[in-house]
């Protein structure tokens, strides 16, 4: 029987894939459609051999897409889970909200936890072998922390990096960015550019420069991509998105709202982030009541893009909070 939210297309969704970037084995890639009608594309791993030790859901950052952790994705298999991710909406092969698809957009932040509900029910629950683990990556983290203060029973524990908590480079407070930006979208400019677009995945000849990793060749594979696949890329994000997304910031900031969490978490900082802020990260964790948070000295802010010692020390951290069951 054929589920409901499941679009089997054999002419539909596919990974793209680059030299500098290989798909791990055994993947498929599909479409669904969330509870309110909105088209993603996603993809699944079973895990490698014998070894089951239950399902990584893993959601990305604002701009950021599937391909983009095919690395990583491997990580998580080689260690005997199943993968299960997606494209948010509004990005990647996932369908684009207005008409400028390259201005990232969305109605309201509760949308993208709409986004995981339904992979959760129509994907996850029937598709993948349990427990659930919910990785998280800047935006999917603040969507992830709001995940859980949701449901306790969605996902056994969740592990975030460098979680978009608080912006940096604002001359207010996440609060009031998000009533300035309101005020904007009040008078009809939602669908304008909150920024200009960076360009940091334009040119590798810019990768001195880049905020993000201190890794060439991890750098250079979302550039690669993009000349295979433009329309994977989206810029600058809209002044709705913005309004949106820093006003759940300032949610998250409340100092009830640790005491909401119901799901153990683990948040890694990095240390040298200039896009989202470790020591909003740390004030977070050191409220925490059912998890913690660690800082990784030398990190940029995309940890899972990092050099090889950087990405060794996550990953010590990961296994660490998933197989020792009483951190928390």
């Amino acid at each position: 029987m054929k589920k409901k939210n499941i679009i089997v297309d054999p002419t539909g969704p596919e990974l793209c894939i680059t030299p500098s970037n290989p798909m791990p084995e055994g993947g498929r890639v599909a479409y669904m459609r969330t509870s309110d009608n909105v088209q993603l594309r996603y993809a699944l791993w079973r895990p490698r051999g014998r070894r089951n030790k239950g399902t990584i859901c893993l959601v990305h950052g604002r701009t950021e897409f599937i391909e983009k952790y095919f690395e990583t994705i491997n990580d998580f298999l080689e260690r005997g889970f199943a993968v299960a991710t997606f494209d948010w909406r509004g990005q990647g092969g996932s369908d684009r909200l207005i008409g400028n698809k390259k201005l990232g957009y969305v109605d309201q932040f509760s949308d993208y936890f709409t986004d995981l509900q339904s992979f959760h029910a129509d994907i996850l629950l029937p598709d993948c072998p349990p427990p659930y683990y919910l990785v998280g990556h800047s935006m999917g983290g603040l969507v992830s922390l709001k995940a859980s203060t949701y449901d306790r029973m969605m996902f056994d524990r969740i592990f975030l990096s460098a979680p978009m908590v608080e912006v940096l480079g604002h001359p207010l407070s996440m609060a009031g960015m998000a009533r300035f930006a309101e005020t904007l979208c009040f008078f009809g400019l939602g669908h304008l550019a909150a920024a200009p677009n960076s360009g940091f995945l334009t040119s590798k000849e810019l990768f001195p420069g880049n905020t993000l990793t201190s890794d060439f060749e991890r750098y250079s594979r979302s550039i690669d991509i993009f000349k295979e696949r433009p329309d994977l890329e989206i810029l600058a994000p809209s002044l709705r998105w913005a309004a949106t997304a820093f006003r759940e910031m300032a949610l998250a900031a409340d100092q009830d709202f640790p005491q909401k969490m119901k799901i153990p978490v683990l948040m890694l900082a990095a240390a040298r982030d200039e896009v989202v802020s470790s020591d909003a990260i740390e004030q977070l964790g050191l409220q925490m009541r059912i998890g913690h948070h660690a800082v990784i000295g030398a990190a940029r802010h995309e940890l899972f893009m990092e050099n090889d010692n950087i990405r060794g020390q996550v990953f010590a951290a990961f296994d660490a909070f998933v197989t020792d069951q009483s951190v928390v």
